[in-house]
């Protein structure tokens, strides 16, 4: 009975030894008598009893690791603290377990070292827009060199850029001089144009205003003849009228009479403008002798004024 016992534990132990289950996205490097044997994917696997054993556990998944701080120094002999993240994924589990003893040390080391150099190639003021750059271009260079061990660089993202502080003094100062330029520039250039709008304001008033007074010539000019033409066609129609009315019969006749009012009209109002008398021709004489003695009489009045003063 108890052999029986013995028999049953032995026989769960090999049972556990040699069936194996493989989660999805692993894979199980198997060696045989300590030879690479096969790879195991996902799934239900037997083994050969003591002589296979599972040498290496590889995931497939992509992997994020830290690339921890370091010092770079930019073209401009700039020092500058650089890290990142860089992603990668297991494309041949056999490569990465027998190709080299840590994938996940040399990819960061080589990742360091790739970063230098990228960030030595550049200026400072390009490390900061050239990003993106930096990034193909380490990913580019990692890929390459990890091929031989089994793993795929996806990509790889710069964190951050951390200057000294001698230089974020320095730059900050570059910065407010930059904006003070800036600001400077934009004032200049606003009251430049606003001179530029001023004198095309008042170029165009003054060219608004001569073609207002044109104008307004022009329409005198066009009433005046508009009038004179008014005025002369309607001169011509009334003479038209009086020739007609003088061929009628008894028009000359007519026509001297209106003279005559026309005369009287006019000589009357002459009259009483001017000092002189107008009498019938037979008092004539006796109205001037009349007149004679009234003058006399004035100049006598003024000598005895005169004399008196």
């Amino acid at each position: 009975m108890i052999a029986l016992y013995i028999a049953l534990v032995i026989t769960v132990i090999i049972l556990f030894s040699i069936a194996v289950v493989v989660p999805e996205q692993e894979s199980y490097v198997i060696e045989r008598l300590g030879k690479y044997s096969r790879t195991l994917t996902a799934g239900f696997h037997i083994l050969a009893p003591f002589i296979d054993r599972i040498a290496y556990k590889q995931n497939l998944k992509e992997e994020a690791l830290d690339v921890d701080p370091q010092v770079c120094i930019t073209a401009d002999n700039v020092q500058v603290q650089v890290d990142g993240i860089l992603y990668l994924k297991i494309f041949d589990p056999v490569k990465a377990s027998y190709g080299i003893d840590n994938y996940r040390y040399a990819v960061a080391q080589l990742a360091k070292t790739t970063m230098r150099s990228e960030i030595g190639k550049l200026e400072l003021d390009r490390t900061f827009c050239g990003r993106e750059g930096l990034n193909d271009n380490i990913v580019k260079a990692l890929d390459e060199a990890s091929d031989n061990w089994g793993i795929k660089v996806t990509r790889y993202e710069i964190r951050d850029i951390t200057p000294t502080r001698t230089i974020l003094e320095a730059m900050e100062r570059q910065m407010r001089a930059e904006r003070e330029k800036r600001a400077n520039i934009l004032s200049s250039e606003g009251k430049q144009q606003s001179r530029i709008n001023i004198s095309l304001g008042k170029k165009q008033e003054a060219i608004n205003k001569a073609m207002g007074e044109k104008q307004r010539r022009i329409n005198l000019a066009e009433g005046r003849s508009k009038a004179i033409e008014i005025t002369s066609n309607a001169t011509a129609e009334g003479l038209r009228l009086i020739a007609e009315a003088l061929s009628q019969p008894g028009g000359k006749t007519a026509m001297g009479i209106r003279l005559a009012e026309n005369y009287i009209q006019r000589f009357e109002h002459i009259i009483k403008k001017s000092n002189v008398s107008v009498y019938p021709e037979n008092i004539a004489g006796l109205a001037a002798f009349t007149d004679i003695i009234k003058n006399s009489g004035k100049e006598m009045k003024n000598l005895e004024g005169g004399r008196n003063a």
